[in-house]
């Protein structure tokens, strides 16, 4: 185990969950330079997590002769200045979410990187979650054989930054925000390496004061036919609901991350500090989270990147990833504009091709295709199955079976 020495890349709500992390992960690994364009952020993040070498500088940042990481954690409209000066470096780069604005931006940090040969990880803390890592084993067991639907849902009451609110800075509103979280969690259990095909987009702006989308919801097609469903919302009153159902031929999964997770207070006088993220009251019903960091994902997540740059490996999360997420990212801004399906537009295909849709029939007997069995309250069992020669549909029934 190597130890790492970083360069945080600002100094926001992120960073503290990423140093937290990184600083309790490990044990070694530290966060040996900060970054902001404030000198007093700066020096009251380095002081509150003992960081010795602090710079308005981003150059001198990712060039400092100690550092041999550097995790960008800015706002977009910052990630390819970032990485571009992180691979021209040499030093492994690690971004978080979105990637970039579009998949222009995405695709030109992979392309640097690439180029340089350094390492990359895509910060998708979503798809680290216990929950979901113990959920995604079960996929890749078959136990819910090839999966037919993915519905992943991440609402609000809205970032807790003023850059997110400006699309010219964000990219958008709450699609590229959360919709990344959402779309990568699909993608991960249908398969990354089944490619989107097409999306039909709906956004508005119905509560905020803003430019940006408020409220998405989309639906990703993949070439096996399967279907990649995203709710998002900066409009939800209640705190953070992240919630991700998986559906398959042979059974379903549902999982709550951090809404309703089994831990409920209830206090008449208030909780006296901060309850969880985006918790909109400390008064009353209230829903601590215990452990935020593996809640969220970014133990498991910083452990993979770390160990796969010891490894030469690739991370489960990297710029292509990142890639891809901003290329459907895109077709749904342009559905949302034309209320129509569109085509994902990639540059750059890496899985498989020409993969065939699923097929799920099931033979009952040599003459029929199982449709549905199903236990009626008198004990028996109704049988609907289509006949292979005709196409017609029947039922058989059969008593008292035990």
């Amino acid at each position: 185990m190597n130890k790492k020495n970083i360069a945080l890349l600002g100094t926001g709500f992120i960073s503290n969950f990423y140093t937290s992390t990184l600083h309790g992960q490990r044990s070694n690994d530290r966060v040996l330079m900060i970054y902001s364009r404030s000198e007093e952020k700066a020096a009251k993040f380095a002081e509150k997590w003992s960081i010795p070498h602090q710079t308005t500088d981003l150059n001198e940042a990712v060039n400092h002769p100690e550092i041999d990481t550097v995790i960008v954690g800015l706002p977009n409209h910052r990630h390819l200045e970032a990485v571009l000066a992180a691979a021209a470096a040499g030093k492994a780069v690690l971004c978080t979410k979105p990637l970039g604005r579009t998949a222009a931006e995405a695709k030109a940090m992979l392309d640097a990187v690439e180029k340089a040969g350094v390492f990359h990880g895509y910060l998708e803390d979503l798809v680290y979650t216990h929950k979901t890592l113990k959920a995604l084993q079960s996929v890749r067991n078959g136990a819910l054989g090839d999966i037919l639907w993915v519905r992943s849902r991440e609402t609000h009451p809205g970032p807790h930054s003023d850059w997110f609110w400006n699309k010219e800075l964000s990219g958008g509103g709450a699609i590229v925000d959360m919709g990344c979280h959402c779309i990568e969690i699909a993608r991960t259990f249908i398969g990354k390496d089944i490619r989107p095909v097409e999306v039909m987009c709906w956004a508005d702006t119905q509560v905020k004061p803003i430019d940006a989308e408020d409220h998405g919801i989309g639906l990703v097609r993949y070439e096996t036919g399967a279907i990649g469903q995203f709710e998002v919302s900066w409009t939800f009153r209640g705190g953070m609901d992240l919630r991700d159902e998986i559906s398959g031929v042979e059974g379903t999964i549902r999982m709550d991350h951090f809404l309703r997770t089994g831990f409920e207070t209830f206090t008449a006088v208030g909780e006296g500090g901060y309850v969880a993220e985006k918790a909109e009251t400390e008064k009353g019903w209230i829903f601590p989270v215990g452990d935020e960091v593996g809640a969220l994902g970014y133990d498991n997540m910083f452990l993979d990147m770390f160990n796969a740059i010891d490894e030469k490996r690739k991370p489960a999360e990297d710029f292509y990833d990142g890639y891809v997420v901003n290329a459907i990212i895109d077709a749904c801004y342009k559905s949302v504009r034309t209320k129509k399906w569109e085509p994902v537009e990639l540059d750059i295909w890496r899985g498989r091709k020409g993969v065939a849709r699923i097929n799920s029939l099931k033979e009952y007997d040599a003459d029929h295709y199982l449709v549905k069995e199903e236990r009626l309250p008198d004990g028996s069992v109704k049988l609907i199955l289509k006949e292979k020669a005709s196409g017609r549909i029947v039922q058989r029934e059969r008593e008292n079976v035990k």
